[in-house]
């Protein structure tokens, strides 16, 4: 099964800038389009938050527009640039998303992996909060298909990445949801966004992996107090493989091709 993720898009309103400065409509539409060439073709694709930069009916609008070039199912949850009811307006048509409350959801209708996402934003706020009852609703999620290959989708990540000036965004009350993972081996990913950068780690056992932005890069600056900044860096999603034999393995997909194939190896 294959399984691609792209992340944190943020759709502007149409004919307007990320920011003032960087296109990142154009940025998903072209990523959208890299998606539909891969061969073979995804199964699935996941959106892993900051769908769009304010929140805006229009902008969801134009959201749903370039997603619209893909013939996979998408599977989406919100982002801090997000708000959980315009969320639900926009993607509540595709079926998977719960008609009240946190926009959490167990998908497992796309083939062997199962696909959990979690609504951890906070209304207002741009960090996420892993709390008790999102714990225990992913606990009684876990446990109805025990083990049954799991992918974990939530937006912030649920540990340090050594940016501090991201770090200080991420998903409180990571260790809870470690201990929640660390009971299921069958997790295979903890799959993120909200960094802007490919991260990988270790988690409760499993693997946590942040995808890359479909626009801009934040900067890589691990110095105690380092400044906050962003780059326009080659974009990229990640591409998940799962295989019975040996679970997933994760790619790392630049959106532009770049020059090839050539004749060697």
């Amino acid at each position: 099964m294959l399984i691609a993720q792209l992340s944190d898009p943020h759709v502007c309103a149409p004919g307007t800038l990320y920011q003032g400065l960087v296109d990142s409509n154009a940025m998903f539409a072209a990523a959208v389009q890299r998606l539909a060439t891969l061969d073979p073709a995804p199964d699935l694709v996941l959106l892993t938050g900051d769908v769009t930069e304010h929140a805006a009916a229009d902008e969801y609008r134009l959201a749903r527009q370039v997603l619209a070039g893909l013939r996979q199912p998408v599977l989406a949850i919100p982002g801090n640039h997000d708000e959980r009811e315009a969320f639900r307006a926009a993607f509540g048509d595709l079926g998977y998303l719960p008609a009240t409350g946190p926009l959490h959801f167990v998908a497992g209708g796309h083939g062997p992996v199962r696909v959990i996402g979690l609504d951890i934003s906070v209304p207002g706020q741009h960090h996420g909060d892993f709390d008790a009852a999102t714990a225990a609703w992913l606990e009684a999620a876990m446990a109805s298909e025990p083990e049954r290959p799991t992918l974990i989708m939530l937006h912030q990540p649920p540990v340090e990445t050594g940016i501090g000036f991201i770090d200080a965004y991420r998903c409180f009350n990571g260790e809870r949801l470690a201990t929640v993972v660390a009971r299921y081996p069958a997790v295979e990913r903890v799959l993120c966004g909200h960094v802007h950068r490919h991260l990988s780690r270790r988690f409760g056992g499993s693997l946590l992996q942040i995808a890359p932005s479909t626009t801009t890069a934040i900067a890589l600056r691990l110095a105690p107090g380092a400044e906050p900044a962003s780059f326009v860096e080659p974009p990229a999603l990640l591409l998940h493989h799962w295989r019975a034999e040996t679970g997933v393995t994760t790619h790392h997909v630049p959106i532009e091709p770049g020059i090839g194939p050539l004749q060697f190896f």
